[in-house]
């Protein structure tokens, strides 16, 4: 295929989005134009797949060394596939979790807008290019974020905007350090920094690294820079599964895998203290958020701590700096989007249809809604990395990734994976006990409680037979992320 239809892909929705503010008052057929404009996206983007151009297209051409440019290698190819499998499903869930929401238009051109941004982030061919989108990805998700344009919504939104505008700030020093100290500015596995430089230069581009990786931590919400997540909760639950599992929080964790791997190369920074200050932040972060999920009684916020931790699982193997550690962080990528999104729309169908946000309030609210406790059980347990379920693939591949790799950080991590892991199951695991066995509570003043319709619930157990099949045949992903790693695929 032509290296144009790249861009077209991200056209696609960014102009269809902009269409979906113009449908006034017609519902249905908003409906089957969002779902029509999100469906040939995601059309295209895997015949891109299937058919990977082999070259690079060219949007606007600035210097020798700076252009806005699109291509699809491995990577890409994981990611876009990844985002084009989950939004179609994510929006059949939002027809109905925002059927009697106010400003829906405006609600679904930012929801459709955010596809194509990310799809940028993805298809991106240099720093400049993927860094321009990921600023773009602040702006179009932050009405999102404010939509209920409440108190609460808008301190969310002025935190989301401050902490993404200082973390892409902090993310520029790096791009120009690229820009300056490398060959060319095209994503190259393996980086283009000239690793022969003298002390001087190599100490201050080590420097940029660790202040670029922070920038690119602020999406990837690593400790200290992680609040705004937690605060984004109060978004409807569509944004925050996507906030969550795909668009922000992956972009952040993508964005440091290729300045890590495709910029700076880890010929440059595989031990340097760059890499252990990054991987002891990482490490920290897992057990820090899983602490804090543990002592979360909101819902929603627990399972936004829960991302916390395990974004930093995926950057712990990434810090790993070799391909086995780059394979197993992009496996825990992939699975992790699969079993949080399940566990943000399952927790979104109990809040909608029964109005209790808190976990004590859960009790026997599993009899009542069977289906959606049942889906959240399944996110749970593969959180958790039991048996059968893909976090115990994922999991299992860090562990044994770190063992491969040695040395005292990555095996302080594998202890840190464990006790997370036991934090994990109390957190989340406790949530399903409650609603099944513990009595219903009756709440003045709430909705009586009944399971979600069929929009809503599809999705949720189409991403619950997912996780079970990734956990139970893990091999095409392995191999997948293998190729990735080792630049043959």
């Amino acid at each position: 295929m032509h290296a144009a239809i790249l861009f077209i892909a991200i056209l696609l929705p960014l102009a269809g989005g902009i269409g979906i503010y113009f449908i006034q008052n017609h519902i249905r057929l908003r409906r089957v134009y969002t779902l029509a404009i999100t469906l040939l996206t995601t059309l295209l983007v895997w015949l891109l797949i299937l058919n990977r151009p082999s070259g690079s297209f060219i949007l606007l051409h600035f210097t020798q060394n700076l252009n806005i440019s699109f291509s699809l290698d491995g990577l890409g190819c994981l990611f876009a596939g990844m985002i084009s499998c989950l939004w179609p499903l994510v929006t059949l869930y939002a027809f109905e979790y925002m059927e009697h929401e106010h400003r829906q238009n405006s609600f679904f051109m930012f929801f459709t807008m955010t596809y194509g941004i990310t799809l940028g982030v993805a298809l991106s061919a240099n720093m400049l290019t993927m860094y321009l989108f990921y600023e773009l990805l602040t702006l179009v998700t932050l009405p999102l974020v404010i939509h209920e344009l409440g108190h609460d919504a808008m301190y969310a939104g002025r935190k989301y905007l401050y902490f993404s505008l200082g973390g892409s700030a902090l993310a520029f020093l790096g791009l120009v350090f690229v820009i300056v100290y490398s060959g060319s500015t095209a994503f190259v596995l393996g980086g283009d920094v000239n690793p022969s430089l003298g002390t001087n230069r190599l100490s201050t581009l080590l420097i940029v690294y660790v202040i670029s990786f922070m920038g690119f931590g602020v999406k990837a919400a690593v400790f200290p820079l992680h609040s705004w997540l937690p605060t984004a909760g109060v978004a409807p639950t569509p944004v925050t599964a996507l906030l969550h599992a795909v668009a922000v929080v992956k972009a952040g964790v993508f964005a440091i895998t290729r300045l890590t791997y495709y910029c700076y190369g880890t010929e440059l920074l595989a031990g340097t203290w760059a890499q252990y200050t990054v991987m002891g932040l990482v490490i920290f972060t897992i057990l820090f958020g899983s602490a804090m999920a543990l002592k979360e009684r909101h819902f929603k916020r627990r399972l936004a701590y829960s991302t916390v931790s395990n974004l930093s699982y995926i950057l712990f193997g990434i810090t790993m700096m070799n391909p086995i550690g780059m394979a197993a962080g992009l496996l825990h990528l992939l699975f992790h989007s699969v079993m949080k999104i399940l566990g943000f729309l399952s927790a979104g169908s109990a809040i909608h249809k029964s109005g209790r946000e808190y976990i004590f309030q859960l009790d026997g609210l599993g009899r009542k809604m069977p289906v959606t406790f049942a889906c959240l059980t399944v996110a749970g347990l593969g959180l958790t990395g039991i048996p059968l379920f893909a976090g115990f693939i994922s999991k299992w591949q860090l562990a044994e990734a770190a063992l491969e790799t040695g040395g005292v950080p990555a095996l302080i991590g594998i202890c840190i994976l464990l006790i997370s892991a036991l934090l994990t199951a109390l957190y989340m695991l406790s949530i399903s006990v409650r609603a099944f066995f513990s009595p219903l509570q009756t709440l003045p003043g709430l909705p009586s409680p009944k399971e979600s319709g069929w929009r809503m619930l599809l999705p949720l157990c189409l991403f619950a037979v997912l996780v079970l099949v990734m956990g139970i045949h893990p091999q095409p992903f392995l191999r997948l992320v293998s190729a990735i790693a080792q630049g043959t695929f």
